[in-house]
C-alpha cells in the first residue's frame, strides 16, 4: 500500500500537497469503497458529476452497447453519429425552442472557451463581463472571468477586456454597453459558496442585455442537470439565456462539456472562417450515448418528483448551533461554519469516518454537499447524522 501511495505522488500530477488519497476499489450507488473495503458515504458525486450515483446499470448498459458498435471514428462536426443525434433529441425535451443547437466539447471549462469565442463571433466585440466570486474553469479563458486574483497571479497575462460586476448590484448593470460581448454568470454561483440571484435581478439583467445586443451567458456546469430541483437552474428565474453551458453531471460519470444555443448563432463557427471551432473528441460516442442515458433516467426514474422531499429533509437534519447558515437550492448545499479551521476538521474528520464531504475554493469557512440526486432517505439521514456528529467534536479556536 505504501509503495501505491509514493507511486501515486511521485507519478501523477499533483492539484495540492495534501489531497485525500483514499485508494479506491470500486463504487456503487452513493458509496466508494477503498482497497480495505471501508465504504465512504460520497456526498459530493465527484463535485456534482455523479449525480446519478455510481455504477447505475442504465449507465453502464448504455456503455456496454456502444462500445460495441463504434468509439471514436471521425472529429467533431463530420460523420453523423446516433450516439450524438440521441443525445442532442434528449437535450431538445428539456430546453426551451431558443436553445436548439449542441456543441459537445470534453468538458465545462472547454464550453466556457467555446461560448467566449462564440459571443465575440456574433457581437464583433471583445469586452467579457463576468462576476465577483466567479469560478467558470482554470484554462486561460475560463480562468480570465475569476475575479481571484490569488489564483490568476502566476498565469497572466490573461484575456484582456474582462471586468467584474456584484451579483444583485442593479447599478452595476449599467456597465454593460453596446461594446460588450457577453455577460456571463453562474445560475447559481458555485464556488462562492452557493449563491443566489434575486429574481428580479436576472429579469433586468436580461432587459440590459436584450437593450445592448450583449450575449447573455448562463454556466450551468455545476448547478445544471436537475441539481437544483429543475432540470435548468435558470428554470426557477423565468429568464433563458443565449447561451447556456453544461458540463459534470450531463455525462452522467464520462467526460463532457456542452455549449447550446441558437442555431443561427451556432452557425457561425462554421464560416467566416470555417472550422471557428473544432475538438478532436468532443461528442464521443461513448460519453453522448452516456449523457443521453443519463437525460432518460432523470426523467423515467421521476428523481425531479423525489427531489423536494429530500432537499427538505435536508434542511431539516442539518440544524447545529455550529452552523452559521446552510445555503441550499435542491441537493446543492453550502454548510457554513465559524471560521476555516473548523471547515478543514469536518472535512478531514469526515473522511476517517466514511462520509466524503469537500470544500469550496474561494469559500474556506464553508463545506460543500451535492450528493447524489437518487440518493435514499435513509442515506441522507446517515450523512446528516455524520455531520452533526463531526459538529459536536469541534474544537472551537
Amino acid at each position: 500500500m505504501g509503495e501505491d501511495q509514493d507511486f501515486f505522488r511521485q507519478h501523477l500530477a499533483q492539484t495540492t500537497p495534501f489531497p485525500f488519497g483514499i485508494k479506491v476499489s470500486h463504487a456503487k450507488g452513493s458509496y466508494i469503497y477503498d482497497k480495505n473495503g471501508k465504504a465512504h458515504l460520497d456526498l459530493v458525486s465527484g463535485i456534482a458529476v455523479s449525480a446519478l450515483g455510481h455504477g447505475h446499470p442504465k449507465i453502464l448498459e448504455a456503455i456496454k452497447k456502444q462500445s460495441e458498435k463504434h468509439l471514436h471514428v471521425m472529429v467533431y462536426g463530420e460523420f453523423e453519429q446516433d450516439a450524438q443525434n440521441d443525445l442532442a433529441k434528449e437535450l431538445l425535451l428539456t430546453l426551451p425552442s431558443s436553445l436548439n443547437s449542441f456543441y459537445f466539447v470534453n468538458s465545462g471549462t472547454e464550453a466556457i472557451e467555446a461560448a467566449l469565442k462564440l459571443a465575440k463571433k456574433v457581437t464583433g466585440n471583445q469586452e467579457i463581463i463576468a462576476f465577483e466570486k466567479a469560478y467558470h474553469g482554470s484554462t486561460h479563458g475560463a480562468l480570465s472571468l475569476s475575479s481571484n486574483e490569488v489564483k490568476k497571479a502566476p498565469f497572466e497575462p490573461l484575456l484582456p477586456q474582462v471586468s467584474h460586476i456584484q451579483l444583485n448590484n442593479y447599478e452595476n448593470l449599467n456597465r454593460i454597453s453596446k461594446t460588450t460581448a457577453c455577460v456571463i454568470l453562474e445560475t447559481i454561483q458555485g464556488d462562492a459558496g452557493v449563491r443566489f440571484p434575486e429574481k428580479e435581478y436576472l429579469k433586468a439583467l436580461r432587459k440590459k442585455c436584450d437593450e445592448t445586443c450583449t450575449i447573455l451567458i448562463f454556466d450551468e456546469i455545476q448547478c445544471g442537470m436537475g441539481r437544483t430541483g429543475k432540470m435548468w437552474a435558470f428554470e426557477h428565474y423565468d429568464v433563458v439565456p443565449d447561451f447556456l453551458v453544461a458540463g459534470k453531471a450531463l455525462g452522467g460519470g464520462m467526460p463532457i462539456g456542452c455549449l447550446m444555443a441558437e442555431r443561427k448563432l451556432m452557425l457561425q463557427f462554421s464560416e467566416n472562417p470555417m472550422l471557428g471551432h473544432i475538438t478532436t473528441f468532443g461528442g464521443h460516442p461513448l460519453v453522448c450515448a452516456t449523457a443521453a442515458a443519463g437525460l432518460k433516467i432523470i426523467r423515467e426514474e421521476k428523481l425531479l418528483e423525489e427531489l423536494p422531499k429530500k432537499e427538505q429533509l435536508f434542511a431539516k437534519l442539518l440544524q447545529h448551533n455550529a452552523i452559521v447558515e446552510v445555503r441550499q437550492l435542491g441537493l446543492m448545499l453550502a454548510v457554513e461554519l465559524k471560521n476555516e479551521e473548523q471547515v478543514q476538521q469536518v472535512v478531514l474528520k469526515g473522511m476517517e469516518r466514511g462520509i466524503i464531504l469537500f470544500w469550496f475554493l474561494s469559500t474556506p469557512n464553508a463545506f460543500r454537499l451535492a450528493p447524489p440526486l437518487n440518493i435514499s432517505e435513509s442515506e441522507i439521514i446517515e450523512g446528516c447524522s455524520a455531520i452533526l456528529a463531526l459538529l459536536d467534536k469541534l474544537k472551537v479556536s
